[in-house]
């Protein structure tokens, strides 16, 4: 089925610039920063273990459906397919990361989706190593599972924001941060910085980040509510949260402000090698947290499937 997709262009400042703006703006946040530019890492490799090897190549994100296809209520026609959207961004064959919810259909039940797939083009198969993490309901406790091997499907539903690329190798910003002295977490001081030096000027960013040291508060969604999820304290009440421990690797898309498409302007997700994994908020551990991570401009926004409606509830 055809869905709305709408693009815009997004600033895309210099790798250099973004260097310079973002050391000022997270260091007035954490003890310890070092923003520069590098050779983005072979993210195939541990801890990454990602499906493709970098985050280089004509970048752009994609916000794919949203909150009010969750929200009160969900609409379970709602599902989408990662080799699809790479065709809706213009890039099949694409390498796609972020954060969005997995296709219940799948798992059985309502989970976290942490997407990282290689999609199918230009006569090569899909590589997926996505993960979810969902409730187990005996225990209450978090599972994470390796989506693409045990479902072996790129589909997910109701929402995803993903950064997109070609997967290249290549040069990126490298961010490292330790020792949180203010009350932004890591990505939100990032976001804010944009927001407040680029005003007007939309920046998108998306791409990776360690947490090396410290732990964590990240939610995993139930089951669907039963009952309408209609305010904050509704949804906070449903969310199960947890306190998790380094290392978590993390994939994230932010915008430093919406392009009048509804956008949700941050969301991140990780996962781990010994079994934790979500939707991240913040650290719980500013003494001794510790991030470095890799991201770059996306060119390029993609919102697809927008909901008619919008919504006022908060999943940070």
């Amino acid at each position: 089925m055809a869905v709305r997709v709408e693009k815009s262009a997004f600033h895309a400042p210099s790798l250099e610039e973004l260097c310079e703006v973002l050391q000022d703006g997270l260091k007035r946040n954490f003890a310890e920063v070092q923003v520069s530019v590098v050779d983005c890492p072979d993210l195939t490799q541990e801890p990454f273990t990602f499906a493709a090897a970098g985050l280089c190549g004509k970048p752009r994100i994609a916000d794919v459906g949203g909150v009010p296809y969750l929200v009160p209520l969900p609409q379970t026609e709602k599902i989408y397919n990662l080799n699809t959207v790479a065709k809706d961004v213009e890039l099949p064959g694409a390498f796609i990361l972020g954060a969005g919810a997995a296709s219940f259909k799948a798992v059985g039940v309502n989970a976290e989706l942490m997407p990282n797939v290689s999609t199918k083009g230009d006569g090569k198969p899909e590589v997926n190593h996505s993960y979810s993490a969902k409730i187990n309901p005996a225990t209450g406790g978090c599972v994470l599972e390796k989506y693409g091997e045990k479902y072996k499907t790129c589909d997910f539903a109701l929402l995803a924001n993903l950064y997109i690329s070609e997967g290249k190798p290549g040069k990126v910003v490298e961010v490292r941060s330790s020792r949180r002295t203010g009350q932004s977490d890591f990505v939100n001081c990032m976001r804010q910085t944009l927001e407040k030096h680029y005003g007007d000027k939309a920046v998108g960013m998306g791409g990776t980040f360690l947490i090396q040291k410290g732990k964590a508060k990240i939610h995993v969604m139930p089951e669907f509510s039963p009952c309408p999820l209609d305010s904050d304290e509704a949804v906070k009440n449903w969310l199960k949260f947890f306190d998790m421990s380094a290392p978590l690797i993390c994939q994230s898309v932010f915008v430093s402000r919406d392009l009048g498409f509804d956008l949700r302007v941050e969301h991140t997700h990780c996962f781990s090698h010994h079994g934790e994994g979500g939707h991240y908020h913040c650290d719980t551990t500013p003494d001794t947290v510790e991030y470095v991570g890799y991201f770059l401009p996306a060119e390029h926004l993609y919102r697809i499937d927008r909901p008619e409606k919008t919504h006022n509830i908060s999943f940070q």
